[in-house]
């Protein structure tokens, strides 16, 4: 039998043991104090990276889509020539920044302060997305006209009875075409399109007799 392995030991071998110990100990709580350094470091170096991700993806996506026209600025006056007191033609509307996945556009133009309600002036379904702007009088080759307040498939402009009125000019851009019969208005199309809508813009003019 070996007796060393029984012998007490010496109290030098203990306090050398003790040291051997704490550096150990010492050793391992400063790998653990590194490895969770390094941790928070690759965390806060993982979050900026998601942030820097983020940016990009927001810088990337396509710019809001816009809907302007020539004859009248943003909340401006609409000319006369556009109204029932002129021509009653639409006026020029451009377009911009449509959705690359958009299949088709619609087009709604209601002034919302008529006395009875909500009046419809034109109604436009089944645009092509490639359309880039709508001229004075004209409706886009292969776009279909719904029934406006007057129950005419057209355009019919503003002619308030009294005070000045917001006309709202509301372009959607859709993942679909529509199908709708030409008796369809506003709210047929709203419903319609409720769950296939990419984008909308909208553009306001004011118009008074």
């Amino acid at each position: 039998m070996d007796q060393r392995r029984n012998r007490p030991a010496l109290p030098f071998e203990s306090m050398a043991t003790t040291k051997k110990t704490k550096k150990l100990r010492g050793r391992t709580f400063a790998a653990v104090l590194v490895f969770f350094v390094l941790m928070s470091a690759s965390v806060k170096k993982s979050s900026a990276t998601q942030k820097l991700e983020a940016i990009h993806m927001a810088q990337t996506v396509t710019a809001k889509m816009e809907i302007k026209s020539s004859a009248f600025q943003a909340n401006g006056y609409i000319p006369e020539q556009y109204t029932c007191k002129g021509e009653d033609k639409n006026p020029p509307l451009e377009f911009g920044s449509v959705p690359s996945d958009a299949k088709s556009l619609a087009l709604v133009i209601d002034d919302p302060d008529a006395p009875g309600g909500t009046f419809v002036h034109w109604v436009l379904w089944n645009i092509s997305p490639d359309t880039k702007k709508i001229e004075a009088g004209t409706v886009p080759q292969g776009a279909l006209q719904g029934l406006n307040s007057w129950s005419r498939n057209s355009y019919g402009g503003p002619c308030p009875p009294s005070g000045t009125h917001h006309y709202h000019f509301k372009l959607y851009a859709l993942d679909s075409k529509i199908t709708l019969c030409p008796s369809a208005g506003k709210e047929e199309l709203e419903t319609t399109m409720k769950k296939h809508i990419l984008a909308h813009s909208e553009i306001i003019g004011l118009f008074e007799k």
